[in-house]
């Protein structure tokens, strides 16, 4: 095999799979580039995102990338929810999203911004103000829901993706984190309520009651291979923002699935042959039809086989630093802006190449100045607390939490 070592082949995921010795770094990494290389299509060329057509219109790859997000997340997340207090569940949670988060609304509105409507409008005349203004852009997306897509007008005349929306919009990839925090809060819920751990065929139902809607959609679709046509809702949810039906149905039966093999992962099977047999399907689906009601499922196995599957020697990426949050929450910025300069005429692989190591550039920044800073306080305990047992005992606690589940502490994307 080159050198390479892979994993035992078969067994189940409570065998195969522990702590940081898998290839999620990996996968997560390949995803959030792939976020990127799919939206340098639409964003520097005004076409569909990367894989449209190939995927039969079905989806592309970075709707896909989201799709796997939210997969690993779930599994993660899970396995986080049920060996941590809701307390410090909820702290990791929020050190792990919001930090970063946070300061990437603050450079976008902060730095970016201003050098655009400087290049834009040639001075920063009523810049700061308004309701459309830098400061209202980051209070409105600082709790993860996108309430507000652009800044003033900037972009909306300069770039291909303006044009075509003929709005403002700097970080349309946050759009995903919304669906994310829902789903840590139901996580949340259903582990402070004991489901995960005394009634964990509950999680199973709401799984299959996901699928069935997804089921339902196809068979009162006109088309095999054509866009979903159910009719769904949008409602606003505090801080969230807008959420549509549909984004939490189709999400939420991933992230559920992904939970569901962490709670039974004793008896879901990791088999080389069921690997390659959820290859083909996710492939096969894509390019033929009916990926979302067949090839979501296979996809979801997929990405589980091959983190535990993938060589050893591999399993160091992403191990002491992830950059794939960064890569998301940054590389649509990063794209924008190149296309108002006017990078975008040299092609579309110049162009993503330019925006995948941008994205690079400012995940390393994030992750090492922001990501990993944040992180290192996920064992903090109040003051009061550590002076008693209890305290001490929620540190010890934390601290074997922590050796076994570093993994669960990365995000989705959506994330996509």
């Amino acid at each position: 095999m080159g050198g390479l070592t892979l994993t035992k082949s078969r067994g189940t995921l409570a065998e195969l799979y522990s702590g940081r010795d898998n290839g999620i770094g990996l996968v997560r990494l390949l995803l959030a580039i792939g976020v990127v290389l799919s939206h340098s299509k639409p964003l520097g060329f005004g076409a569909h995102d990367l894989g449209y057509y190939l995927f039969n219109r079905q989806t592309n790859v970075g709707t896909l990338s989201v799709y796997g997000f939210f997969v690993l997340s779930g599994m993660l997340i899970t396995r986080s929810a049920r060996r941590t207090s809701i307390g410090r569940y909820a702290w990791h949670r929020a050190l792990r999203i919001l930090p970063a988060l946070w300061v990437c609304l603050a450079v976008t509105a902060l730095v970016v911004a201003p050098l655009v409507a400087l290049r834009e409008h040639g001075n920063l005349n009523g810049f700061w103000h308004g309701p459309s203004g830098p400061f209202n852009y980051i209070w409105a997306n600082m709790w993860t829901g996108l309430r507000q897509f652009g800044i003033h007008d900037l972009l909306a005349s300069t770039t291909p993706w303006g044009r075509h929306t003929n709005t403002s919009v700097f970080d349309g990839a946050l759009w995903s984190l919304a669906y994310e925090m829902l789903c840590y809060i139901v996580i949340g819920m259903l582990a402070v309520t004991c489901v995960l751990q005394n009634a964990r065929r509950f999680v199973v139902v709401l799984t299959v009651g996901t699928y069935a809607i997804i089921v339902m959609d196809y068979w009162e679709s006109s088309s095999w291979t054509g866009p979903v046509t159910g009719s769904y809702s949008t409602s606003v949810a505090p801080l969230l923002g807008g959420l549509s039906f549909q984004w939490i149905v189709y999400l939420g039966f991933l992230f559920l699935l992904g939970g569901v093999m962490d709670l039974y992962r004793e008896r879901i099977p990791v088999h080389d042959g069921l690997g390659i047999a959820s290859a083909i399907a996710f492939v096969g689906t894509l390019v033929t039809g009916g990926f979302f009601v067949l090839g979501l499922p296979a996809f979801a196995y997929l990405l589980v086989w091959l983190s535990v599957r993938m060589p050893r020697k591999l399993h160091w990426v992403g191990r002491k630093n992830d950059y794939s949050y960064g890569i998301y929450i940054y590389g649509f910025v990063g794209q924008q802006v190149f296309a108002s300069l006017g990078w975008n005429r040299w092609g579309y692989i110049p162009f993503a190449t330019i925006s995948v190591i941008a994205a690079f550039v400012a995940a390393y920044l994030s992750w090492h100045l922001v990501e990993r800073h944040a992180l290192s306080l996920k064992g903090w305990t109040p003051r009061l607390r550590r002076g008693g047992p209890a305290g001490r005992s929620a540190e010890k606690a934390d601290s074997t939490e922590s050796s076994a589940e570093d993994p669960a502490l990365l995000p989705a994307g959506t994330k996509a």
